[in-house]
């Protein structure tokens, strides 16, 4: 059942939110950012709403208040709401779409009466048009009131509502970051290692885009012991000695991190994770040894 709703914070996430549940049939009240600007902004992308700077006590008159400020914030804003908002919280749900943190962040306002919750989609928010959100996960968790629209919130929008135990939340996160910041971050390095063969950018990404897609499918399709390609699956030690030395000729960041990403290949893919770790390391240690010595001019 359509409710009303409040938003602080109206960033990536809560603009996205905030147009999808408009269009769906929500009535969206105040709209709350740091400056009057941003929020008319805010506004305009959702299509609905009051805009406001700063946290007023507008965003009462609904009664449910999404709070989707950058981490860092929540504690203070938290304090701020219990103090505009006393009494007139209770009965009232409020969530937060933090990833990492839980609503124990909210107590000063589960003080007054309300319901806390958070609820955290896992999917990434670029800030160009509305990401798909159906289909995709929802962390959630909070009092059992926050919990209920949550899941309601979640199955409006044709996510899938999962509740995960609240101090579990960084775990989760983390686990979000490694697959996709992290993978990014791995993606571009290999795009540079392509870039210093004398490879364009579009021809280094139209070379590494589909060998990263078909592993992902093969991943999803068959799990990951079929989908586990490379040298290291086939126990190719010295090509892996190979890598490692031509990736070192790059920044030192990008060998470290084939080096820490083969180790953990070989612990999390490999059917023998301890004998296949420990012929690794000799490997990496001896191409070490070699850098070393060739350094020092064959000098031990």
């Amino acid at each position: 059942m359509p409710t009303s709703l409040s938003i602080v914070g109206a960033g990536r996430v809560g603009r996205a939110l905030g147009k999808r549940l408009h269009e769906l049939g929500w009535k969206i009240a105040a709209v709350s950012t740091r400056s009057g600007p941003s929020a008319k902004r805010a506004v305009r992308f959702i299509g609905a709403g009051r805009p406001c700077a700063g946290l007023t006590r507008q965003v009462l008159l609904a009664r449910v208040i999404l709070i989707a400020t950058p981490d860092d914030c929540l504690a203070d804003l938290a304090a701020e709401l219990a103090r505009i908002g006393g009494e007139e919280l209770a009965g009232k749900v409020v969530l937060h779409t933090s990833g990492a943190l839980d609503s124990r962040v909210l107590e000063p306002v589960r003080a007054q009466g309300a319901a806390v919750g958070s609820i955290h989609p896992a999917q990434t928010f670029s800030g160009v048009g509305l990401p798909p959100l159906a289909a995709r996960v929802f962390a959630i968790e909070g009092d059992p009131a926050a919990l209920r629209v949550a899941r309601q919130m979640t199955r409006v929008l044709g996510g899938i509502p999962v509740r995960i135990p609240g101090d579990k939340k960084p775990l989760y996160h983390a686990a979000c970051a490694l697959a996709a910041g992290h993978l990014l971050a791995l993606m571009e390095a290999a795009v540079q290692a392509l870039l210093a063969v004398g490879m364009k950018r579009r021809q280094a990404t139209r070379t590494l885009l589909p060998l990263a897609r078909q592993v992902l499918q093969n991943f999803e399709r068959l799990g990951p012991g079929p989908a586990w390609t490379g040298p290291l699956s086939r126990g190719d030690y010295g090509i892996i000695a190979i890598h490692a030395a031509a990736l070192r000729e790059l920044r030192p960041e990008i060998a470290a991190a084939h080096e820490a990403l083969a180790r953990l290949g070989a612990v999390v893919l490999a059917r023998q994770p301890a004998e296949t770790l420990a012929a690794l390391q000799r490997v990496l240690q001896e191409t070490q040894s070699q850098k070393a010595r060739k350094a020092t001019g064959g000098r031990c």
